[in-house]
């Protein structure tokens, strides 16, 4: 009968206790204050954000991987009509 007070028990709620390492709350609000002044002036470090992914590549992906897929169709369709052209000469002329 061990068994019953652990059969009814209700579990209890895990704990999260996560302490950051290396966390300066100091320099956090001294970059977004930085940040912020930079965005009122006007100021960018870096590039103008160009997209990757241009219009129409992705049709593109998709037509040539159609090709590919019926040229290797071709291709095993050949062999197949070469073995058989093979195995029917074989058997006809043997």
């Amino acid at each position: 009968m061990s068994f019953l007070p652990s059969f009814f028990r209700i579990n209890e709620p895990k704990r999260f206790n996560f302490m950051p390492r290396y966390y300066d709350e100091q320099k956090e609000d001294l970059e977004q204050r930085i940040r912020q002044i930079e965005h009122e002036m006007g100021v960018d470090h870096g590039k103008a954000y160009v997209p990757k992914i241009r219009k129409g590549q992705m049709g593109n992906y998709f037509r040539k991987k159609r090709k590919k897929l019926q040229k290797q169709s071709n291709i095993r369709l050949f062999i197949i009509i070469i073995i058989l052209f093979l195995a029917s000469w074989l058997l006809i002329f043997r």
